[in-house]
């Protein structure tokens, strides 16, 4: 009988399709674990390095900060102290302690301004007797490098006082609408103000020399009516600034174009203030040496303090002379019969000094006069009338200061100063010329001539045509 083909496909097992599903879920397990490994990981790489202390006891982590800070790696070790101060919960003294040594380490890496908030966290959280002198020292250290001496003024103010008061420069010195004025905002725009007027001069300058410098400049508002004025001419500008803003100036085309011109000219020398600075080193030896071979001109001259009757005539002032040398008071002479309005109620008292060799305050200059006032001995009334624009001018000489050479500490600023001039130019010169060649600069001077001809810029870039 004959054998038949079966060419019908197989029927699918039941047992293999249970196999593949079972397959399928465990590589979906499997990559749901993976990601979960990968996504843990990191967490416990950045524990590893940025949260040490979690993995560490309390003594381990002290132990890591000590080891870090002994290696000068400042920053890493005072991050190790913040992780021990957020792993547990610790007792006022001892994060008192904990943040005072984060304060020291920032103040090690220059880092002065967080540092003074952590001190002040320090004494916030706990006021410990045995810390008390070293907060005070570093705080005013941290000011100093900072260079804001008035807060540090303040700041000692508040340290120092022995009783409760207001916070030191919470003074109301003036006020703008509902907007209070203290002393110590003055102080901040004054400080400021000296810091961009030592701007050009901070190239040539080391911090410490700009510090003592800005310091010197300060002493002058010690005077209260400096201050005054001041602050009068602050408030002065900012009352016009703000009503330029609100008269909406500022969006106007000309004020546009003025604040271009501005911006354009402070970037530029900016830009000159740091090549400069990377090229110009100015020493205190530098100082010391010119200051030593140009002592002569850092003399400050004679000085003479005086007081004058003005007259219409020659007679009378004669007459007036007289009546002095017989021993009648100068001042009250003055009241009675000076012409001069502005100084006769003063007893005839010319409140600016005279210097020597140079115009005489309140009565024009005469070289003659000037050498008389300083041929005499103080106190001592002229012998003889002046004849001069105004009428004829009775003298008396009240002060003498001879001639001085200043300081080199009075004269430093001075002498960074001339010194700097000196070696400027030519480091500008140079750079100026390297700009030049980098942005292709072509000057075609027959065009700037009228010739109408303007030659093919064949010539380098930066040269003159």
């Amino acid at each position: 009988m004959e054998e038949k083909l079966d060419f019908s496909l197989p029927e699918k097992k039941q047992k293999n399709g249970i196999a593949n599903l079972i397959i399928i879920v465990l590589l979906l397990i499997l990559i749901g674990l993976s990601a979960a490994n990968m996504a843990r990981r990191p967490a416990r790489d950045n524990q590893a390095t940025d949260g040490t202390s979690y993995s560490l006891s309390a003594e381990q982590t002290r132990q890591l900060a000590g080891k870090l800070s002994q290696r000068n790696l400042h920053i890493r070790a005072a991050n190790v102290w913040k992780d021990y101060l957020a792993a547990g919960k610790l007792a006022d003294a001892e994060r008192a302690k904990t943040l005072f040594q984060i304060g020291t380490l920032l103040e090690k890496a220059n880092l002065y301004d967080q540092a003074i908030e952590y001190f002040y966290r320090s004494e916030i959280v706990a006021e410990l007797g045995e810390l008390k002198p070293q907060i005070n020292a570093h705080i005013r250290n941290c000011f100093e490098k900072l260079g804001k001496f008035s807060a540090l003024r303040y700041e000692l103010m508040d340290r120092t006082s022995l009783e409760a008061a207001p916070a030191a420069g919470a003074k109301i010195v003036a006020e703008i609408g509902a907007e209070k004025i203290t002393e110590s905002d003055l102080d901040t725009f004054i400080e400021s103000d000296i810091e961009n007027q030592l701007e050009p001069m901070a190239p040539f300058m080391t911090p410490e020399q700009l510090g003592e410098q800005k310091k010197k400049m300060l002493e002058q508002y010690k005077n209260p009516q400096a201050k005054q004025q001041y602050l009068q001419a602050w408030l002065a500008q900012e009352v016009l600034y703000r009503q330029a803003l609100e008269e909406e100036l500022a969006e106007k085309p000309e004020a546009k174009k003025l604040i271009d011109q501005l911006t354009r000219g402070a970037l530029s020398q900016l830009l000159m203030n740091k090549e400069l600075a990377s090229k110009i080193n100015i020493t205190d030896t530098d100082v010391q040496t010119y200051y030593t071979a140009n002592k002569d001109k850092f003399v400050e001259p004679a000085r003479a303090g005086i007081s004058h009757i003005l007259l219409e005539d020659q007679q009378q002032a004669n007459e007036l002379i007289g009546r002095i040398k017989g021993g009648e008071d100068f001042g009250v002479l003055a009241k009675q019969f000076s012409k001069d309005e502005s100084t006769r109620e003063k007893a005839g008292k010319i409140e600016t000094e005279v210097q020597e060799d140079s115009s005489i305050p309140g009565i024009g200059t005469y070289e003659e006069l000037n050498k008389k006032i300083f041929a005499v001995d103080a106190p001592k009334v002229l012998d003889e009338p002046f004849k001069t624009d105004k009428g004829w001018e009775i003298v008396k000489v009240e002060t003498l200061t001879p001639e001085r050479q200043k300081t080199l500490d009075e004269v430093s600023r001075q002498v960074i100063s001339m010194l700097a001039n000196q070696k400027r130019q030519d480091v500008q010169s140079s750079y100026i010329e390297q700009m030049m060649n980098k942005y292709n600069v072509i000057i075609h001077t027959s065009a700037m001539s009228g010739s109408g001809h303007t030659e093919s810029p064949e010539t380098p870039p930066g040269a003159t045509k």
